[in-house]
Parts: structure tokens; sequence; C-alpha cells
């Protein structure tokens, strides 16, 4: 159960994403991302690679699907990665955990899988909690423009950023 006082608690499960899934996540992004999500180069990056679905996870509140998260293969350098994102939560059930939620059960996955990395384009503040640092300024770099410090890194398994550096491309 997520939530806060009892008046606001909700019981959301947090289940692998399935083909039938497809057209209410679609909308999802939608009505949260708009059609600026086109040009963001996160997203021209998702274009050029399937995300995994065994790796990406929907949250629920009975049937009503209200959020979304996705873990993509990508490369930086020569090192396998993920790329998580987009991680979509329907506006009202915003700021209840559902987010945070997706995004530890998608990682936790990834780690189970033998998965060592993951990195994403966000804010800092909100990623934290769930393992993510800012990538050092110039050991990794996307195609395209993106500020430096909205990129992320999570290392799944100690030690696994180490000696990786180049250019983040699909893998």
């Amino acid at each position: 159960m997520l939530g806060g006082d009892a008046m606001n608690d909700i019981s959301v499960s947090i289940q692998p994403e399935a083909p039938d899934d497809a057209v209410a996540i679609e909308r999802l992004h939608e009505r949260t991302f708009g059609p600026g999500r086109y040009a963001k180069t996160a997203y021209r990056l998702r274009e050029q690679v399937e995300h995994i679905r065994e790796l990406s996870f929907t949250a629920r509140i009975g049937t009503l699907l209200i959020g979304s998260v996705w873990l993509s293969p990508i490369r930086i350098g020569e090192a396998r990665a993920l790329l998580l994102g987009p991680v979509t939560v329907e506006p009202a059930f915003r700021d209840r955990g559902v987010g945070q939620a997706l995004i530890e059960r998608a990682l936790r996955e990834a780690k189970e899988r033998g998965h060592r990395l993951v990195i994403l384009v966000g804010d800092e503040a909100y990623y934290e909690k769930c393992g993510f640092k800012p990538i050092p300024r110039g050991r990794a770099s996307l195609p395209g423009p993106v500020d430096p410090a909205r990129l992320l890194l999570a290392e799944l398994a100690e030690g696994a950023f180490n000696g990786v550096s180049g250019p983040i491309r699909p893998d």
C-alpha cells in the first residue's frame, strides 16, 4: 500500500508490463509529457531501440493503469547498460510513492537478471532516493543536448562504472 494518511491511502500493485498495455501506456505518455517529448534527447535514443518488456513495469489500482516505467538496452562506450525512462504516473496519483515503487521494482529485477549499470536523464533530487548520482562530467555523452548535471547513474553492482566512458548509444 502506498500513500499518506488513512483517507488518502491507495492500494497500488506493481506488475510486469503486458503486451496489451501498449496503448494505455502510450496514452499515459501523451497526457503526461505531451508532444514535446519527441524532441528530448533521451526520447530520441529510446526511439532507436525497443524497451525490455521483462524489465518494464506498470502501476495499477485494480485494473486502472496509473503508472509505467521502461528500461531499454544501451551502451556507454563498450559497456552494456540500461536507460531508465520514461517514468510516468497519472497526475492525480503523484506524490504518493508510485514512481519510486516502479523504479525500485525495475532496478531490483534488472539486478537479479545480472545487469550492472542504469542511467537516466532527470532531477538528482528525485532519483537519488533510488540510488542515482550524477555521472562525472566528461565520462559519458548523449547524442544530443542534455544538461550534464541531469545525466545520472545507478550502479547495480559495486564498481560497475569503474573504467566506463564514452558515447551513450542504443544496444
